[in-house]
């Protein structure tokens, strides 16, 4: 009891001031750090002391391992250059800046310098994470801090290393230190890959969802632990493992278990994020108690040099490229390449590494106080300030007009495949009944992606919003039936619970689409940035044409039926209503004119579509 009851504590304290942090809608893991400092310093608060065993082996893997699997294998290989540019060459600029600081301010021999330069080097996985996408940064600029914190931490580790092992004997060759960073780099690569390699099997063979998302859970220690062993890094092993594996899911795994384990991972990640950001908090006390003042002036000095060293770097290399390489599409734009410059968040690996130090280690308690004092400085000197400075250089998240096109684009893409596949697969056995609710169902889904482009004026819902509200009411009924059956004891439990959880998935698929449809209410949904790709029919439609009927669509008049969005033929001017319509005059005027572009006609769009291509621009 005396180990459970702490634990759940700081679970629930963890989750619970998290929680309000998103309702009050203020950065979560900054109101942890900063509660947790004020929790360390309340009389009878027992002194918080972290084993780095326990963030190394117990909360490291899983975070990286959840970082991993959301990170995009596309956008590492567009941005390799930018992330191994920060993991690599701006850590060691950073922890040998450091360590000149550390080393002519404490007196302490260098070996204890560099380590403290090198632990303080690397901005952290998971405050990159929670931090920049809770604040709405360009999706290029988060794909480049993580794939940059999920990857610095083998540098660092691998000079932290290095450096213990200079003040534990004395001395290090130059072939020692070329060797364990080979062996670190290369070893964990191969473990990665190996271990992605056997898991990708054992999961083509798991169709139970029970079982593959228990398989999952294990995975981070599975990469992790044997890299470890043979002194390899467990940090690349875990990260190379799990991009592969979430890049090769829907190859390796059923629907079911990718959707459930999304799911559990998310619950998990969200309670080890919340625990990890709450600890530095605790620590606070216990670290800065007996610290002389003269300590805190370095820590200052410390801090000042790793944010200074960061965007100096990130903007004298981007310099350099944008002047060798002007037109390659790969570079980051100067107001991305300030915004990267300015997230340094260090987090919970620096503590940790910071009580790897070996207990001879000359002045040790100043440097983890120093350590600690940088972690709390970046995180909420950069943290309260991040989305100011992208403010400040008009650099907004992604913008739910373009996700909305983009998303109707794509749906529209894979309905039209799935027609075609529907038309190969068929033959006279099949009925026709089937293959027209298997064509109407298609085409709702690509009905609903568009619907949330338009915002008419009138007050009549949607043909997608009637079947929301419908069989919403249809889904209460039934399941109001079925747990009358349930407490009457007229049918096995077993398969009550099946029926009642295929009620429950219907029903949270509904309410999603829902939601994403209410965010996008909320905003006005204006012209689009110009899409890449678009065909020669959207290059020469011009810009808008005077419409033959301003009033609206007048087949719907003439056939009296509702219009549900309107659109615009750029040849004639024609206003026909949308395929989420009765009559789908749009799409009829195409097939009756061939005029192959229009754009929409509700107020404040501007997006234009091709139907000869399928394209939006």
């Amino acid at each position: 009891m005396h180990i459970a009851v702490p634990l759940l504590l700081l679970l629930t304290g963890a989750v619970a001031i998290g929680t309000l942090a998103e309702r009050f809608r203020v950065s979560a893991p900054l109101v942890l750090v900063a509660v947790g400092a004020a929790l360390s310093f309340v009389p009878g608060m027992p002194r918080i002391e972290i084993e780095p065993e326990f963030i190394l082996l117990g909360l490291l893997p899983p975070l990286l391992f959840a970082a991993a699997s959301q990170t995009s294998l596309v956008d590492l290989r567009r941005d390799r250059r930018q992330i191994l540019s920060l993991s690599v060459l701006l850590v060691l600029v950073t922890a040998f800046g450091v360590s000149l600081i550390a080393w002519w301010l404490m007196g302490i021999p260098y070996a204890a310098a560099l380590a403290l330069g090198a632990i303080v080097a690397p901005p952290d996985a998971v405050a990159a994470t929670a931090v920049a996408r809770r604040m709405g940064l360009p999706r290029r600029v988060v794909a480049v801090l993580e794939g940059e914190s999920l990857f610095n931490d083998a540098t660092a580790l691998v000079t932290v290393n290095t450096a213990k092992s200079i003040l534990v004997s004395g001395s290090v060759t130059v072939l020692a230190v070329t060797g364990q960073l080979a062996l670190a780099v290369v070893g964990g690569i191969a473990v990665g890959l190996l271990a992605y390699l056997i898991l990708a099997w054992i999961r083509r063979q798991v169709t139970d969802t029970t079982v593959s998302v228990a398989i999952s859970y294990l995975t981070p220690w599975l990469a992790y632990l044997p890299a470890e062993a043979i002194h390899a890094s467990g940090v690349f092993a875990v990260v190379i493992c799990g991009v592969l594996l979430a890049h090769q899911a829907p190859s390796i795994q059923t629907a079911a278990s990718r959707v459930s384990e999304r799911l559990n991972w998310q619950s998990l990640q969200y309670v080890l994020e919340s625990v990890v950001f709450l600890l530095i908090g605790l620590e606070v006390r216990t670290i800065v108690e007996d610290v002389r003042l003269s300590t805190v002036g370095v820590a200052v000095l410390v801090l000042l040099t790793v944010m200074v060293l960061r965007p100096l770097y990130v903007m004298t290399v981007g310099f350099l490229t944008w002047r060798l390489r002007p037109d390659d599409p790969d570079n980051l734009r100067p107001r991305e390449a300030a915004v990267v410059s300015w997230a340094g968040m260090r987090g919970v690996v620096t503590l940790a590494a910071a009580f790897l130090l070996p207990e001879q280690t000359p002045q040790r308690e100043a440097l983890i106080f120093i350590a600690l004092f940088v972690t709390i400085g970046t995180l909420i000197i950069h943290g309260f300030t991040l989305s100011a400075v992208a403010r400040a250089l008009h650099l907004h998240g992604p913008d739910p007009r373009e996700d909305a096109l983009q998303l109707a684009q794509i749906i529209q893409a894979a309905t039209q495949a799935g027609d075609q596949r529907l038309e190969q697969e068929l033959d006279d056995r099949v009925p026709e009944n089937v293959v027209e609710a298997l064509r109407r169902q298609n085409e709702n889904r690509a009905n609903l992606a568009w619907e949330q482009l338009g915002r008419p004026d009138h007050e009549t819902d949607t043909p997608t919003e009637e079947y929301r509200r419908l069989r919403l009411s249809m889904l209460d009924a039934e399941r109001a039936k079925v747990l009358k059956m349930r407490d009457n004891a007229l049918a096995d439990h077993a398969l009550l619970a099946t029926v009642l959880e295929q009620l429950d998935i219907e029903e949270s698929m509904i309410g999603y689409v829902h939601g994403t449809q209410d965010d996008l209410r909320d905003r006005i949904l204006l012209t689009p940035e110009p899409r890449r790709g678009a065909c020669d029919h959207l290059r020469e439609a011009p810009v808008a044409v005077d419409p033959l009927t301003p009033q609206g669509c007048p087949d719907c008049e003439r056939e009296g039926t509702q219009p549900v969005h309107l659109r615009l033929c750029l040849t004639c001017g024609n206003v026909g209503c949308c395929d989420s319509s009765i009559g789908q005059h749009a799409t009829r005027h195409f097939h009756d004119s061939g005029h192959p572009v229009m754009r929409s006609f509700e107020p404040g769009e501007g997006w234009m579509w091709c139907y000869v291509d399928r394209l939006p621009g």
